[in-house]
């Protein structure tokens, strides 16, 4: 199964599950730009399938609204890039609403957005800016990497009462995996072990988890045995899993798609070294884009984005310190 059929099949089991469960967002009902709600409409209808007018911020209001009076929206912003137009509501309503009612506010929403580049798509529809989201308390966040887990991280996500943040990778959409059927729900705020290893740590998400598995199948040939950690979810963020294989491997590389400058990279090196300092033989390494735009051009954009070369070159400096 393909990741987006992996993410359409968890919505239409929310939805059969749950009649309080209704998608809304631009061009929804037809699909939306990479078929991720293809067919909902036909089977649920247009009171649950909600084509929603080219205004991010209303739509955004509109969802806490109805998440505030009882449904489980699972809202659509069509490129994470665009979430920037529903910050006010997302960052200054949904996640704040619990806090400052005291408790007697809920708002179970979910907000499905794509971000990443490598899609020839420009500066204002590739970027990776999960860094503004982490930074808010009250927003849960995760970045699937493998079609079980984006169909699984899903479902957990609907089922939460509080707002959560569901980053998905456009290059991630047709890449085919084996996925049970049924999908069984994946807890928020659990990572997992995607390779073992016993000389160094590579902690990545979304879509440099399979940079970094090439990265280790490469280094392995070098003699280095890299043990690999998707995250998935980045708030809550599962720490302890982290600090676990430091304690065996004593080095860690933290990779992700984003700019290296304010990542969540960051966070995660600084935990990690209040937490394990003298677990550590090496500092920290973060592999991260440039500072910089995501390039149009194509040969820029493929020089832009982190991969294999990157990560394989970090883990080397950390084995030389």
């Amino acid at each position: 199964m393909t990741y987006v059929k992996a993410v359409n099949a968890a919505l239409a089991g929310a939805m059969r599950a749950d009649p309080r469960v209704v998608v809304m967002g631009e061009d929804v009902a037809e699909g939306g730009p990479y078929t991720a709600t293809a067919g909902l409409a036909e089977e649920f209808g247009r009171q649950r399938v909600i084509d929603t007018p080219i205004s991010e911020a209303t739509v955004c209001g509109v969802a806490i609204g109805a998440a505030q009076s009882g449904l489980r929206p699972v809202l659509e912003i069509m490129y994470i890039d665009f979430v920037a137009l529903a910050l006010d509501q997302l960052v200054n309503q949904a996640a704040k609403a619990h806090f400052m009612s005291g408790g007697q506010l809920r708002v179970p929403l979910v907000l499905r957005t794509q971000g990443g580049a490598g899609h020839r798509s420009g500066a204002q529809h590739s970027q990776s800016l999960e860094s503004w989201l982490v930074h808010t308390p009250g927003l849960k966040v995760v970045m699937p990497a493998r079609a079980v887990d984006a169909a699984g991280l899903l479902a957990s996500a609907i089922a939460d009462p509080n707002p959560v943040v569901v980053i998905e990778h456009k290059a991630l959409y047709f890449r085919r995996e084996d996925v049970p059927d049924p999908v069984e729900a994946v807890p928020l705020g659990v990572a997992r072990t995607a390779r073992n290893g016993r000389d160094v740590t590579i902690v990545a998400f979304s879509r440099l988890v399979y940079e970094a598995l090439e990265a280790a199948e490469q280094l392995a040939s070098e003699g280095i045995d890299a043990e690999v950690i998707d995250a998935r979810t980045l708030v809550p963020f599962d720490l302890e899993a982290v600090l676990g294989s430091v304690s065996r491997t004593g080095r860690l590389v933290v990779a992700h798609e984003a700019v290296r400058q304010g990542g969540f990279g960051a966070e995660i090196a600084s935990a990690v070294h209040e937490a394990a300092f003298d677990l550590l033989r090496a500092p920290v390494q973060r592999v991260g884009a440039r500072f910089t735009p995501v390039p149009f051009s194509g040969p820029l954009e493929d020089a832009y984005v982190p991969g294999r070369a990157e990560i394989c070159a970090a883990v080397r400096a950390t084995l030389v310190s």
